[in-house]
């Protein structure tokens, strides 16, 4: 059976685990309509997108 030779040490551990965390979203305020919404992604209050129409608003 396969035994470590020694003790892994948490700072070896830590930055092995280094990638391994929570990602925050990238949240930004819509400038026309100042609602907040995902960077790159459609506003669908208004249906603007890169400062064109893509779809009919939502209600």
């Amino acid at each position: 059976m396969a035994v470590p030779k020694r003790k892994t040490t948490k700072s070896r551990s830590g930055k092995r685990r280094s990638h391994i965390r929570i990602n925050s979203k990238n949240i930004i305020e819509d400038k026309k309509s100042g609602e907040y919404r995902l960077s790159h992604h459609l506003d669908l209050k208004t249906g603007y997108y890169k400062g064109r129409q893509i779809l009919d608003p939502k209600e």
